[in-house]
């Protein structure tokens, strides 16, 4: 009998390979609102409808908030889940995210820290990641961080 083995791709690989085709696309400045209160940072993020985003993977846990817009999302440790304001949910460690807005989205997150660099919130709250095959797919430097392009 012949074994047959499947080399199935995790969800991480497949955010790697779509962040690679969106980086052949324009990318999207989104507006980001940045508020801080005493130990807090909350960051809330614009996505505009037909947008497509990824996330980096998240060192910590932390809850978050869709007040507004209906968005698809898929990670490892959500699957595939339709999104829907208004809604509440809590990003667990080792999180990442690709999602797709399907309307005009807005989605929170709330962060301890005393931190108000957002250089350094960012180093406390995501893994690091090479962004080299990314910019080479661009063209250009992309930094590392929450990069948003267009679909």
């Amino acid at each position: 009998m012949n074994d047959i083995t499947l080399n199935t791709p995790s969800k991480n690989e497949l955010i790697d390979d779509l962040e690679l085709a969106m980086a052949k696309l324009p990318l999207l400045d989104l507006e980001v609102v940045n508020r801080f209160t005493d130990g807090m940072y909350i960051r809330e993020l614009h996505i505009p409808a037909g947008t497509m985003v990824t996330t980096m993977t998240h060192k910590t846990q932390h809850p978050f908030v869709v007040s507004k817009g209906k968005i698809l999302v898929t990670s490892d440790t959500e699957g595939s889940v339709t999104i829907e304001a208004p809604h509440t949910g809590i990003t667990e460690p080792n999180t990442r995210r690709a999602a797709h807005a399907l309307t005009d989205t807005i989605w929170t997150t709330f962060h301890v820290t005393n931190e108000t660099d957002i250089d350094k919130i960012a180093e406390e709250i995501l893994e690091p990641k090479d962004m080299s095959r990314i910019s080479e797919a661009a063209g250009e430097e992309v930094e590392e961080g929450y990069k948003q392009l267009t679909q």
